[in-house]
């Protein structure tokens, strides 16, 4: 079977160490490829040094995550446009809006948001979204800008968001919250929604699955991931793994090497 891990923070500094360990054990569980979204303009430099020591198996996405807002200039956003002009990358992320964590002003995540999903359709890039606590206010945005595709980052939404979403090209990460019995509006989700519009996700270092929890998450987990997703939608991992590879792939517009 080959996997696409469609949310995978190699890059950081957790990873430093053994770097080179963690995507052996990725490629023996059979992850073919992974997409590293960015954090905050400090960092890209250095994500896009990962990637290229990894070609063909990382692919880079830039942007700006909401809940780094302190890290954030308006000029970043000028450095963002150079950044998806010059470099290999294909997708604008992670970005998206953070509801949860209530002191970080709404308003601001706003303006960075709404500009970064501008870049993208600019681009014709996909984005990676995070939208924690603010699926509406995210499909409010997305439908405001228009002419946008990508992927919701751990989905956590209701179904009629999902169909939404689903209607406007959006595909739905699914990562280690899955694998929790007590996720049920979550599960009952996976175990019904169109296969088209699933891709797989361990959003390493963080998220791990269940069975990894308390632990640094790696990529070579998602296997745990399509293990449960498989059982809840009564299918082979055979299947499953096909499939979301496929979309996260041709989402991303990439090729097997």
């Amino acid at each position: 079977m080959q996997l696409f891990d469609s949310h995978s923070h190699i890059d950081v500094d957790a990873f430093d160490a053994d770097r080179d360990a963690v995507m052996a054990r990725a490629r023996d569980a059979g992850i073919i490829g992974q997409l590293v979204p960015a954090i905050a303009a400090a960092g890209w430099p250095h994500l896009r040094e990962v990637c290229v020591a990894f070609p063909h198996e990382l692919y880079p996405a830039y942007g700006m995550h909401p809940m780094f807002l302190d890290e954030h200039r308006p000029e970043h956003l000028e450095q963002l446009r150079h950044w998806l002009s010059d470099e290999r990358c294909v997708a604008v992320g992670e970005i998206g809006l953070d509801y949860f964590i209530e002191t970080l002003d709404r308003g601001t995540q706003q303006f960075y948001f709404d500009a970064q999903l501008r870049l993208a359709r600019e681009f014709d890039l996909p984005v990676i979204v995070h939208a924690r606590r603010a699926v509406d206010a995210t499909i409010a945005s997305l439908k405001k800008v228009g002419g946008l595709r990508g992927i919701i980052h751990s989905f956590g939404g209701s179904t009629e968001q999902a169909r939404q979403l689903w209607q406007m090209g959006f595909l739905l990460g699914i990562g280690g919250p899955v694998t929790y019995p007590r996720a049920q509006r979550l599960r009952e989700l996976v175990a019904t929604m169109p296969l088209e519009q699933l891709v797989l996700e361990t959003d390493s270092p963080d998220q791990p699955d269940a069975q990894w929890r308390g632990q640094r998450n790696e990529p070579a987990r998602l296997t745990a991931i399509l293990a449960t997703v498989a059982e809840l939608r009564d299918e082979s991992s055979e299947v499953i793994a096909a499939a979301t590879t496929a979309n996260a792939m041709g989402l991303l517009k990439l090729s097997r090497s």
